[in-house]
């Protein structure tokens, strides 16, 4: 049963997204989530890496199908592939997922049925300096039987975790020192293909 499935995210993958919507604060932003199932356990769903999609025009289908293109080709080299989709909405107070996640996430299940979306939570997000929290500023959303989108019931927090404990503690450092700045998505590539989608320098 998929409703068993438990999400467990690399620390980088986590932070350059969460950096990604820091980036981007007043418009909604999305990404790509990549893993795939754990070779031990097949209840496990890795995701050892993410790319920064879009701050501007999410829905635009072509800038879509290119990026997702893009993606497949250089992380299917890897033995990767497409296991989510990443979304923080425009506004602050907004915690529902939208028509344009829920389509993405949709998509993405044709390929990956498992795949799960992870919504920001500002409210986490914006507690996470104050706090010692160690689990993600995001809502975990799976599919139903129904194939509608739900966000995961009380044992949500447990069944998507950073694999590695001291993530928040890090992040936390990274926007002390505005490395959000340093973030590039499909967008900024779009717009001038030397900027790097990959953000190979971001984590050095």
């Amino acid at each position: 049963m998929v409703a068993e499935l438990k999400y467990e995210i690399s620390q980088n993958a986590y932070i350059k997204l969460v950096l990604h919507a820091l980036k981007h604060k007043t418009t909604a932003v999305n990404g790509i989530l990549l893993g795939g199932i754990n070779p031990q356990n097949d209840k496990v769903v890795e995701i050892t890496d993410s790319v920064p999609l879009f701050h501007s025009n999410l829905a635009l289908l072509p800038s879509l199908e290119i990026a997702l293109i893009m993606i497949e080709e250089h992380y299917g080299s890897k033995g990767l592939g497409i296991v989510g989709y990443f979304h923080a909405n425009e506004r602050f107070d907004d915690a529902e997922l939208g028509i344009v996640a829920k389509n993405i996430g949709d998509h993405i299940c044709r390929y990956f049925p498992q795949a799960a979306i992870f919504l920001l939570d500002n409210k986490k997000l914006e507690a996470l300096p104050m706090g010692k929290d160690q689990s993600p500023v995001m809502q975990l959303y799976i599919r139903d039987a129904s194939k509608n989108w739900k966000l995961a019931g009380p044992d949500g927090g447990s069944r998507l975790v950073i694999k590695e404990p001291a993530a928040n503690a890090i992040l936390s450092d990274y926007i002390s020192s505005e490395k959000w700045q340093d973030v590039v998505d499909f967008d900024d590539h779009l717009d001038d293909i030397k900027k790097d989608w990959l953000n190979p320098e971001l984590f050095k």
